[in-house]
């Protein structure tokens, strides 16, 4: 009987591979165990199975609750619809830059709008401070020229809340988010603009009728699988420009199970409430699968 004889290469990718494999189990499948505690009126000073068993009390609560959680989940679901709107920017973004003749600009432009992806929103929290804060940098502009003005500041301004947020994550992450969309644009045969430009099409009608068709699949993947993060606006952003008077709109989904299991130590209750956002993430995930078979015929997991 023949044996099957190792491709090197094929062992050396799979070898490559096994750390972030290792990774994902570590962070993503041991903790799993830790669901347990959703099961017990958990305290930390005795063991785990010494606990009151509640079986699925604090799932209940979840609904009785829906005060709180029902204004929190509205918080989360606001704040993803703006992103869903604001979602076309970085294909524009990258339509501008792939339209732009000088490279040397073409790249300034592209640095300059990346580089916020990288700066952590403590230093964003600081800039806008140091920006928007009745002592900040607008103020003192406005009252330069016009003395009589009365300072104001969008940091604890409950009007603006949803639009400030979203502008900031728009901007942090718009430079990045036109990465893929300029690898699509690059991806599309270039004799379809040869093609074009013989038949006297302008700089506008390519546009329209070759690069946003060109982009418009890589979009549409990216849009449904945001279905499946629905649930999971992010927590450092919030966190961190969180303050009593934006309270009320500025606590989602994240920033709810931070602060019942950290701040108030109810850790039962908070992995009830984070193994809730699972379930109903999976849930979404494959309904965003359901829908990719129906619009492009092929699912996306």
């Amino acid at each position: 009987m023949r044996t099957k004889k190792i491709d090197p290469a094929r062992l050396r990718l799979t070898l490559l591979a096994l750390p972030f494999v290792a990774f994902i189990i570590a962070f993503s499948y041991v903790p799993v165990h830790g669901w347990l505690y959703s099961l017990f009126d958990y305290r930390p000073a005795l063991p785990l199975f010494d606990n009151e068993f509640v079986g699925l009390a604090n799932f209940k609560t979840i609904i009785d609750d829906m005060r709180n959680t029902g204004r929190v989940l509205g918080n989360t679901l606001i704040f993803f619809g703006l992103d869903i709107l604001t979602s076309v920017v970085p294909v524009i973004l990258a339509i501008l830059l792939s339209e732009v003749r000088s490279r040397k600009f073409k790249k300034l432009v592209q640095t300059t709008t990346t580089l916020p992806y990288f700066i952590s929103w403590i230093i964003i929290f600081s800039f806008a401070f140091n920006l928007f804060s009745f002592d900040g940098l607008v103020n003192q502009i406005i009252t330069a020229f016009n003395p009589d003005a009365v300072p104001s500041s969008v940091l604890i301004n409950k009007d603006v809340v949803y639009q400030f947020q979203t502008a900031l994550r728009l901007w942090k992450n718009a430079g990045w988010s036109a990465i893929v969309y300029l690898a699509a644009i690059a991806g599309i045969d270039s004799e379809l603009y040869d093609a074009a430009s013989v038949d006297g099409a302008g700089r506008m009608r390519k546009i329209l009728h070759i690069t946003l068709p060109g982009v418009a699949p890589t979009f549409f993947v990216l849009l449904i699988l945001s279905i499946s993060s629905m649930l999971s606006s992010g927590l450092d952003q919030y966190l961190v420009f969180y303050n009593s008077i934006v309270a009320s709109k500025l606590e989602v989904l994240d920033y709810y199970v931070y602060k019942i299991g950290l701040m108030r130590s109810d850790y039962s209750y908070a992995i009830a409430v984070g193994i809730s956002k699972t379930f109903i993430s999976l849930l979404l995930l494959f309904s965003a699968n359901w829908l990719a078979k129906k619009v492009r015929g092929a699912s996306i997991i």
